[in-house]
C-alpha cells in the first residue's frame, strides 16, 4: 500500500505552457519525475484522502492546484495568487539565462558561482511556496523545490 500523503501523478495545464526550448522542457520533465519519485503532500482538512493526483494551472494570474484521488474523484482545489512569486521567478529566469550561457564558455569556477546563486534563488521561491501553502497544504522542502520549478514553467507564457 502506498503512502497516502503523497502525489502519485501530476499534470500541468498545457494551455498555460509555452515551450521555451530543450533546457526548460528538460527541467520540467526532471521536476515531474523527481516529484513523483519522492514527495510529501498533505492537504489540510479531513475531506482529503490520498494518494493524490494533482493538476497545476494558471487561471486569472493565480495558481490553481486541483487535487484528486487516484480514482480521479475531486478532493479539492487550492488557489494562490501568483503576484508574491513574480520577483523571485523573474530573478530565477535571469540567473538561469546566465547559467545556460555560462556553461557554454565560462570557467568552471564561474559556472559554479552562478549555479550557487541559481540554487539560492530557487530555494527562496521554494520557501515562499511553503509559506503560502502552510494553512492549505503541508509539503516538505524537496517537494516545494520541485513544485516551484513547475510554477516557473507555468510562468513562461506565450
Amino acid at each position: 500500500m502506498s503512502d497516502p500523503d503523497r502525489i502519485t501523478a501530476i499534470t500541468l495545464d498545457e494551455g498555460s505552457i509555452k515551450s521555451w526550448g530543450p533546457d526548460v522542457d528538460h527541467e520540467r520533465r526532471v521536476a515531474i519525475f523527481d516529484l513523483i519519485e519522492q514527495n510529501s503532500f498533505q492537504p489540510q482538512g479531513t475531506e482529503f484522502a490520498g494518494p493524490f493526483h494533482v493538476h497545476l494551472a494558471v487561471e486569472d494570474d493565480r495558481l490553481a492546484i486541483q487535487i484528486k484521488d487516484e480514482d480521479e474523484n475531486e478532493q479539492g482545489r487550492v488557489v494562490l495568487a501568483l503576484s508574491p512569486f513574480r520577483k523571485t521567478v523573474k530573478d530565477y529566469f535571469k540567473i538561469c539565462e546566465s547559467y545556460f550561457a555560462a556553461i557554454k564558455s565560462a570557467t568552471p569556477s564561474r559556472i559554479e558561482a552562478i549555479d550557487m546563486g541559481r540554487r539560492g534563488v530557487h530555494n527562496q521561491g521554494s520557501e515562499l511556496l511553503q509559506e503560502r501553502l502552510k494553512d492549505k497544504i503541508e509539503i516538505d522542502f524537496d517537494t516545494a523545490r520541485r513544485l516551484f520549478t513547475l510554477i516557473c514553467v507555468l510562468h513562461i507564457r506565450a
